[in-house]
């Protein structure tokens, strides 16, 4: 199974958001809500490689935008 990296949608610009990975079929639909918190997610597109630093949900700060993944 592939992996896919989420981000939460913060409600306030001055919150950063937050990344994950999630393990899922390439047939699922993208999570719409974080599967511990239930905030509100994006599906991630990258053009790297994400390295998990443990299995299962990874999180740290975020994946989009110049610089790609920082603190992840």
């Amino acid at each position: 199974m592939p992996t896919y990296i989420y981000e939460t949608i913060p409600l306030d610009e001055s919150e950063e958001p937050e990344c994950f990975e999630h393990y899922q079929s390439i047939h699922a639909e993208p999570l719409t809500r974080h599967p511990e918190t239930g905030e509100r997610v994006r599906r991630v597109i990258t053009g790297g490689i994400f390295i998990s630093k443990k299995s299962g949900l990874s999180t740290g700060k975020c994946c989009q935008g110049p610089g790609g993944c920082r603190d992840c």
